[in-house]
């Protein structure tokens, strides 16, 4: 089976090093916990990983196909349908409802289905605040709509950073279980970067 993401032999630096000869493959419905302190590089690498940051050494396959040369516009075509990004910050529009942000991508991708949309934050404990706008939302809520959002559009790779940071324990968990379980549901392949070994338990890891 072809893999989902490969990385071969990933080098990147700033001022010094941050990682040399990094390399690895997911297939559909695998996960892998990217773990470290801040400054680790975590975050750089799920930006190489997106074709956000441009690679250094080394390249990147989604799904066989080399990101390396791919013009900005392709890249970001091929980027919405087949990645999800959940990001540190949950980069929620604040003008627009929970509802209205999980359904933001599919706007993009003539793609609007309101039933998978609440379907998504009724599993992520969010049906009564789907016409909240993020205003009305604690922290923690955002994050979970950013989740949705980032599920909508069924796609081929997760790139999870830092997603359970502002969530209590109890919460982080769930939300991790239903990533996990999402991912598997629609093949995707799952890249989940953390400083909290604990919550990543069990999980194939990569440490920074």
């Amino acid at each position: 089976m072809r893999p989902v993401l490969e990385a071969r032999r990933l080098g990147f630096a700033y001022e010094g090093a941050l990682f040399r000869d990094l390399s690895f493959a997911l297939a559909p419905g695998e996960a892998l916990a990217l773990l470290g302190p801040s400054g680790s590089g975590k975050t750089t690498l799920l930006h190489l990983l997106a074709g956000l940051l441009p690679l250094q050494e080394g390249e990147v396959y989604w799904e066989g196909e080399a990101i390396r040369g791919l013009s900005e516009g392709v890249l970001a075509r091929k980027r919405l349908h087949f990645l999800g990004l959940i990001f540190q910050h949950h980069f929620l529009f604040p003008e627009l409802t929970a509802l209205e942000n999980v359904l933001a991508p599919g706007y993009l991708a003539g793609r609007v289905d309101r039933t998978r949309a609440l379907g998504l934050l009724d599993r992520l404990g969010l049906a009564k605040r789907a016409h909240f706008l993020p205003q009305r939302l604690s922290g923690g809520e955002r994050q979970r709509v950013a989740v949705a959002r980032a599920l909508y559009l069924r796609p081929r790779l997760l790139l999870a950073d830092e997603p359970t940071a502002s969530l209590d324990r109890r919460q982080a968990r769930e939300v991790l279980a239903l990533l996990l379980e999402l991912s598997r549901e629609v093949g995707a392949a799952l890249v989940l970067a953390t400083h909290d070994e604990a919550l990543v338990e069990g999980l194939p890891t990569l440490r920074l």
